[in-house]
């Protein structure tokens, strides 16, 4: 059973950064493709960043050029540098997880089949 615990959310005024962290584990961390989503308050869980195991990442136009999405293969970690935060930001953000080994990184909920706990994420103005 694979499990997901993230890290690193607060609260912190507009224009600052903060570091979300994932540690997997149950399974050998390097081959699987990971993301990273949030959902507001009201709102539907959206996309922001995930990675292949090949090392390709992908963004939401909403956080490209702020967010960044890496990997540590060795501790099972991927983490989420965030900077220039926006209000708009705040939200509870989710690590997730692919079951299927060596396929590009999803950029859609439906095709992560494990999730953390989530973490949230309050961006003040």
């Amino acid at each position: 059973q694979v499990q997901l615990v993230e890290s690193g959310g607060g609260l912190v005024q507009a224009g600052g950064s903060l570091r979300l962290s994932c540690v997997a584990s149950g399974r050998t961390f390097s081959r699987y493709a990971m993301g990273w989503f949030r959902q507001a308050p009201g709102k539907e869980r959206e996309f922001v960043s995930a990675g292949s195991w090949t090392g390709s990442t992908y963004y939401a136009d909403s956080v490209k050029g702020r967010f960044t999405i890496s990997r540590d293969n060795a501790k099972n970690t991927v983490h989420l540098q965030m900077n220039s935060l926006k209000p708009e930001d705040t939200a509870v953000y989710y690590c997730a997880a692919d079951s299927r080994a060596y396929r590009g990184a999803p950029l859609v909920a439906d095709e992560y089949d494990y999730w953390g706990q989530g973490t949230q994420v309050t961006v003040s103005s």
